[in-house]
């Protein structure tokens, strides 16, 4: 029928002699009804509308050119808009157009070891992302019941992480430093050390240099780490407003593989970038301000992002996502607004100290003040046996090593103590892009608890530990089986660890006569 009716009025418009009256009736356009709105102001990456009486709150809404905004303020007599692209072009007058659809982005598969904007454009130079769906960037976190216990390690590869300050799959663990500390190397170590685990990781870089992103995908393409990743990126020269959806986006991207019954993996770097491009934000659409210009919702607008961090349970497909946010301290204050917040959010936090960093104990995790609040619970047995109590001895030797400054003559056992922590030291810190396999991080730490280091210069343990990790991994096949499965570390386990252990020490390539 409407093919008939189309054949009828194209008849009548080319038939020249046609009445007037027919032809207006027969022609009969079709109405597209639409709201339009006009641009009275154009600010720093925001902007103030005239009209749009029926949009909603965080709408897209679409400017000449096909640039985008998302509706932020709705005010009685105006709509402020945080604009997601660049505003040279726009000015005084332009039309608003509705779109009529909240801010969402691409979803599947095909986004992994590929490198996107927060609104999911390309920035690899290998052609648009090809996938069928599309997901909101703000979504609902899930509910109590959705939940399950976290249950399973993250290994990270760092063993001053994985033995002290263990972090589950689901877990939220907050790290936290001075700037040039680390942050950063911990959470790319972490990524390195999910190869073959089947963990997919997400990287979300807000407000960080060019170059330093740019450096940083480099070394993941060297170690062949794009395979199992996506790089969300939103550098300190975009819009304020597309580093307010980075996090959003990149959280909405990994959930829809935790909903495939993947585990995942999510880096915020960093959380203080954030927090302030919301503010800077909030200022300008005159949102009043609050503790140190903060609006009074930054806490709420961190804890609903990181709240959606979680462990499904099987009836939702017993998917994971651990995230891991960044956050930048100044002059080591732990206790100032925005890392207070994000502390009594997460399940726990890594500390890193600029005066461990200073020393060259790298990565300079300050054990007494950073805890997990989950992970211990998901730490494999073997690493309970073998450093249960290494986090209260290596503390006490911290504040002993202060205190034993000011004296000359120390006792016997004050001294093998200290010596004993210093090596401990030594076997904790590691080099960036060598993360360690469980079985050889348990053989060392157990060297240093069994006392078989003792009596190895410091200057000797990085070829002690080598020696050790050479001979676990290539002979100890058996033993290693048993403790990647969770069982708990038998006596004789122990003995033929320390046995061989022993060996590697004696006969190892410097002949290294450790063991009296």
């Amino acid at each position: 029928m409407a093919n008939q009716a189309n054949q009828t009025l194209q008849g009548i418009l080319e038939n020249p002699f046609a009445p007037l009256e027919q032809v207006l009736t027969a022609y009969k356009p079709e109405l597209h009804i639409q709201e339009v709105g006009i641009v009275k102001f154009i600010g720093h990456d925001i902007a103030r509308v005239d009209g749009l009486p029926g949009v909603e709150s965080a709408e897209v809404v679409r400017f000449p050119g096909g640039l985008l905004g998302l509706v932020f303020n709705l005010d009685p007599e105006e709509v402020g808009i945080i604009l997601l692209d660049k505003s040279e072009h726009l000015k005084a007058g332009c039309e608003v157009q509705r779109t009529g659809r909240v801010l969402n982005v691409p979803v599947g598969r095909a986004m992994l070891g590929r490198v996107v904007n927060p609104l999911g454009r390309p920035l690899d130079g290998r052609g648009p992302v090809r996938t069928t769906q599309r997901r909101p960037a703000e979504r609902d976190a899930p509910g109590i019941m959705q939940r399950a216990p976290v249950t399973v390690p993250l290994q990270t590869g760092l063993k001053v992480v994985d033995a002290l300050i263990p972090i589950g799959r689901g877990q939220r663990e907050l790290i936290l430093g001075d700037r040039q500390t680390g942050k950063s190397s911990i959470a790319l170590d972490t990524i390195l050390n999910q190869k073959h685990q089947d963990v997919i990781c997400v990287y979300c870089a807000i407000g960080q240099r060019s170059s330093s992103v740019a450096k940083l995908i480099a070394d993941l393409n060297y170690h062949q780490a794009m395979d199992y990743s996506l790089i969300v990126v939103a550098t300190g020269d975009e819009p304020p407003g597309l580093q307010f959806i980075a996090p959003y986006t990149a959280t909405t991207m990994a959930e829809y593989f935790m909903e495939q019954g993947n585990d995942v993996l999510i880096v915020y770097d960093d959380l203080t970038c954030h927090a302030r491009a919301y503010r800077e934000l909030s200022l300008l659409l005159r949102r009043p301000p609050g503790r140190e210009a903060f609006p009074g919702d930054i806490f709420y607008i961190h804890s609903r992002l990181l709240e959606r961090s979680t462990h499904l349970n099987a009836a939702h497909g017993g998917g994971s996502l651990t995230a891991l946010p960044i956050v930048e301290t100044e002059a080591q204050n732990m206790s100032a607004y925005i890392p207070t917040n994000l502390i009594s959010i997460t399940d726990g936090q890594i500390y890193l100290s600029p005066n461990l960093f200073q020393k060259g104990v790298l990565p300079a995790v300050d054990v007494g003040k950073s805890v997990s609040r989950v992970g211990g619970k998901t730490q494999l047995p073997a690493y309970q046996a073998v450093a249960g109590d290494l986090r209260l001895s290596y503390s006490q030797f911290e504040e002993l090593e202060v205190f034993s400054r000011f004296g000359t003559r120390l006792d016997e056992t004050t001294r093998q103590t200290l010596e004993r922590g210093r090596r401990v030291r030594e076997v904790l810190k590691q080099h960036q892009y060598v993360p360690q396999p469980v079985t050889e991080q348990i053989a060392i730490l157990l060297a240093v608890t069994e006392g078989l280091l003792d009596n190895v210069p410091l200057e000797e343990m990085g070829t002690a530990e080598s020696a050790i990790r050479t001979a676990v991994s290539t002979q100890l096949s058996d033993v290693n089986s048993r403790i990647l499965a969770g069982e708990n570390l038998s006596e004789s386990d122990r003995q033929i660890l320390v046995n061989t252990m022993k060996s590697a020490l004696h006969f190892g390539e410097n002949n290294l006569n450790a063991i009296p």
